[in-house]
């Protein structure tokens, strides 16, 4: 006679591994879809995976962002983007392996991801307090399709997975995805429907009141291994923290100049348009540009003179800084007293090249300011400039150990040969470029190994708020040798030979690369 004692232990209640992490997984696409699809309509970069995306870029140690922009270039946005999807993919599948015998352990890691979402949408300036619905809708989204699949795969009367509705969690599963996928797609949709690239081929075309003079023919060496004294648009450098391209229309763009003025402005971008245009050449350079580093452009601005705009604003006596904010939230603090300069030639610039302002460059409008690094003078998608004090605001890259003050420092770089080339021993001509903005070039110098400094042939200046191309022959014997540049600026500078980090205020140091002569 068999007795309790004789009956085998009951089996413990337990999803396979497959199950667990397609649960895991379909919570997390339910998320990113639903969270998606709000954010479409209370602002599209509150949809969680953005935002957090944005939250790591805004709090990425200096030299993790110098690494990125070194290494990855323009691919440092679609690499961190890869990245975090790894991340939430395994976050999914470790919620759904800790769930395989209670849905408990998941319930409270989908929790504490969406928490993250809905802190990372919370903590950012550009967004209103409404932009908190994406992030909560995701969580809630997220959270219930967890329990629900849960439940379907592992009812209370059943006593393991084999014998579970498969039928039922397949229909369901299948209806989670394809929800989760019309979502992100509705979402995308709605949140990109303000199609900046259709208001920017309606603007016309921008005839300049005031044009640059003339291109002189050896404004280059192109022909000789420099770069084009215009750099193309596509090819013109972008650095910046807009993980999503902002999209703005011309209609709903406008410029608020307020803070320590006598009277708060603002101006439309018909307003802008209709003042007598100007047209300038300008380099731009990048701070995190590193010596012989490819983060330097020079493009034709076309716009209005920024000092006229402030002089409507009236800015007052003791403002230090101009603090502008773009649409997405970014800020940058410039010298009050360069921007007020006359003589400076800033500008507030809508048009690039010939063409309105490229979207990834600030279209509608943007500040360009010569002779100044870019962080503290070059905001796209600029909408407000505050005049204030430096103790009363800190911008992105000041709060982050970057210096108050950026002029532009003397620099010069060999673009060709290439380092590490191979050459024909005899005579060999080295091109380049160098730079002092707001100063000008005087000289260029290039020596071989430690030999004596020989003038190179330099291009015609354009402006001193340009680059300058250079080229030399050199005579080069057989072996493995170094090719030296330095430049000198129209005050009397030379450039040092001591390297110093892009950080605070821009690298400094010769340029050299290896020849390898046969």
């Amino acid at each position: 006679m068999s007795t309790l004692q004789d009956a085998p232990p009951e089996a413990p209640r337990r999803l396979s591994l497959p199950v667990a992490t397609l649960i895991g997984l379909l919570a997390l696409a339910a998320a990113l879809g639903v969270g998606h699809l709000v954010a479409g309509f209370v602002g599209y970069t509150a949809s969680p995976f953005i935002a957090v995306a944005n939250y790591v870029i805004d709090h990425s140690p200096t030299a993790v962002v110098k690494w990125a922009e070194r290494t990855l270039g323009t691919w440092d946005k679609p690499v961190l983007k890869l990245g975090l999807a790894v991340v939430l993919v395994l976050f999914a599948l470790v919620a759904g392996q800790l769930s395989r015998r209670t849905p408990r352990a998941g319930q409270v890691l989908v929790v504490l991801l969406g928490a993250a979402g809905v802190a990372a949408v919370y903590v950012r300036s550009d967004l209103g307090q409404v932009s908190l619905l994406a992030p909560v809708a995701a969580l809630v989204a997220g959270l219930a399709v967890f329990t629900f699949l849960h439940r379907i795969a592992l009812p209370v009367d059943v006593v393991d997975e084999r014998g579970f509705d498969r039928r039922k969690f397949l229909r369901a599963g299948v209806g989670v995805a394809a929800g989760s996928g019309i979502a992100a797609v509705a979402g995308q949709v709605t949140g990109t429907s303000s199609n900046a690239e259709d208001s920017r081929a309606v603007v016309g075309p921008l005839v300049p009141a005031r044009t640059a003079p003339p291109l002189p023919a050896d404004a280059d060496f192109a022909k000789l291994g420099s770069p084009p004294f215009i750099t193309p648009n596509a090819d013109f450098y972008r650095i910046d923290t807009a993980l999503v391209v902002p999209q703005l229309r011309t209609e709903d763009w406008s410029l608020r100049i307020h803070g320590m003025v006598d009277r708060e402005v603002k101006f439309s971008y018909a307003d802008i348009r209709s003042r007598p245009l100007v047209e300038r050449r300008v380099t731009l350079t990048c701070v995190s540009n590193e010596v012989g580093g490819p983060l330097i452009s020079n493009a034709t601005w076309i716009g209005v003179d920024l000092v006229d705009l402030l002089d409507q604003a009236g800015v007052q006596p003791g403002a230090e800084q101009m603090f502008a904010t773009s649409v997405d939230g970014w800020t940058c603090g410039t010298p009050a007293n360069v921007a007020l300069d006359p003589d400076r030639g800033a500008m507030l610039a809508i048009g690039m090249n010939g063409q309105p302002l490229p979207v990834e460059h600030g279209f509608p409008a943007r500040i360009v300011i010569p002779g100044l690094y870019g962080y503290v003078s070059a905001t796209k998608w600029v909408e407000s400039l505050e005049f204030t004090r430096w103790d009363a605001r800190q911008a992105y890259w000041l709060s982050r150990g970057w210096a108050e003050q950026a002029p532009i420092k003397t620099e010069s770089r060999i673009d060709s040969p290439r380092g590490f080339a191979g050459v024909t021993a005899g005579k060999v001509r080295l091109t380049g470029t160098a730079w002092a903005q707001h100063t000008g070039i005087a000289t260029v110098e290039v020596r071989l190994d430690q030999g004596p400094w020989q003038p190179a042939t330099l291009a015609a200046e354009v402006s001193k708020d340009t680059w300058r191309m250079w080229w030399i022959e050199l005579g080069v014997p057989k072996g493995t040798h170094q090719a030296s540049v330095r430049a000198t600026d129209q005050d009397g500078y030379t450039q040092t030979e001591n390297r110093a980090d892009p950080v605070p205020d821009g690298a400094t140091g010769w340029h050299s690369v290896t020849l390898d002569a046969r």
